[in-house]
């Protein structure tokens, strides 16, 4: 009989209790799991920022808009390749609970800024020459089951006409995909030069700037330019990276790595505390069989490696489970949700890292068990059968 053989029948010898523990630690995993998952989503903007795009908004807030005119004057910054801007439009589609991620933008300017987005060469022509496109995402198009050609109306709660009304008409010419699945493609893009003379009140003002540079190098140099530009002036700018931007913007809904942290590092504090006090438990019933062991020729440093793999064992089955169940969870969750949660998916990052942590987590709950069991002394172990 091999130690491997010894460990695996040591641990389930109470099947109740070996059950019971790794359902505790499969739960952990769970949470770890599924809310690594969600974080890897929520972060995804400043994971996918290209170095060299950066972001120019309202100093007083990005929801503040800036005058129109402010986007050919960048443009003349030393240092810049291309200049968009964006607005958020919002929307809903036929009810005000099917809400439909809309922005603003220059079509073409938008498309160069932003080239790991993809489509047919024949929907890119028709989206920059049609007035009336919408351009949409795939993951947007699938959720409403959407197609080029269908003509939809979008209705907003902000933007009015002219005319008095807020339904805006729109001509589906075109859906684009991203190069990466990370990339978000559950949002649609119509032109700023038909909403802007069609718009009952803000004309020529944009939500917000992006800048490519020439270099990522230059990117400190370019934002202190633009800002200087309209220091003093009635809209002053800040300008900082795409991913800072994104960051700053999920900030918003609330410090999601600290809550993260917090429910993470609970689960696992109350999961070390249960099974480091039973393996504790476990190890002391079992001091006669271990100076039975002793006296049979088993020296301590492997006694204490066995008791030690046993720990680590028994976390890593609990941890696998977890990380198991949290894979398919995520992945119904992300069939459900495509549109919402564009790349939502157990990453290698996580799954890897849970990995570690039930490898940390067995060496910490095992090392006080096996530090006694490798103590044991033979004469007083027996002196109390």
């Amino acid at each position: 009989m091999n130690d491997l053989t010894l460990i695996r029948k040591n641990l389930f010898r109470k099947k109740l209790r070996a059950i019971l523990l790794t359902l505790s630690i499969l739960i952990a995993f769970l949470i770890f799991g599924v809310l690594g998952a969600f974080y890897s989503v929520w972060t995804a903007g400043s994971a996918t920022a290209a170095e060299n795009r950066l972001i120019t908004v309202n100093r007083i807030n990005f929801t503040v808009s800036m005058p129109f005119a402010y986007w050919n004057r960048v443009a003349s910054v030393e240092g810049v390749t291309n200049v968009s801007h964006a607005s958020w439009f919002g929307g809903y589609y036929q009810d005000p609970t099917q809400f439909v991620q809309t922005f603003v933008v220059d079509a073409e300017s938008y498309l160069a800024a932003y080239p790991e987005l993809t489509m047919p060469a024949e929907q890119r022509a028709a989206f920059l020459n049609t007035r009336d496109c919408l351009l949409v995402g795939t993951d947007l198009a699938g959720q409403y089951g959407w197609s080029v050609g269908d003509t939809i109306p979008l209705l907003s709660n902000i933007w009015q006409k002219t005319d008095g009304t807020s339904s805006w008409e729109f001509d589906i010419c075109a859906i684009f995909d991203a190069e990466e699945d990370t990339i978000p493609a559950n949002y649609a893009m119509f032109h700023y030069d038909y909403y802007n003379e069609a718009l009952a009140f803000n004309r020529d003002q944009v939500g917000w700037l992006i800048v490519n540079t020439a270099d990522a190098a230059l990117n400190d140099s370019v934002a202190r330019s633009i800002d200087t530009m309209f220091a003093n002036s009635p809209a002053e700018t800040e300008t900082t990276t795409e991913a800072a931007f994104n960051e700053a913007f999920a900030n918003q809904f609330g410090n999601i790595a600290l809550i993260l942290l917090f429910v993470v590092g609970s689960s696992f504090t109350t999961i070390l505390i249960i099974v480091g006090f039973t393996m504790v438990t476990a190890i002391n019933e079992r001091t006669g069989e271990i100076a039975v062991m002793k006296t049979l020729g088993f020296p301590a440093p492997r006694i204490f490696r066995m008791v030690l793999a046993e720990s680590v064992m028994l976390s890593l089955v609990g941890g696998l489970l977890g990380l198991g169940l949290a894979t398919l969870m995520i992945s119904g969750v992300a069939a459900a949700a495509a549109a919402f949660l564009p790349g939502l998916a157990m990453t290698a990052t996580v799954f890897w890292s849970g990995i570690g942590l039930a490898v940390l987590l067995g060496l910490l709950t095992g090392i006080v068990p096996a530090l006694n069991a490798q103590r044991v002394k033979i004469v007083i172990a027996l002196g109390k059968q």
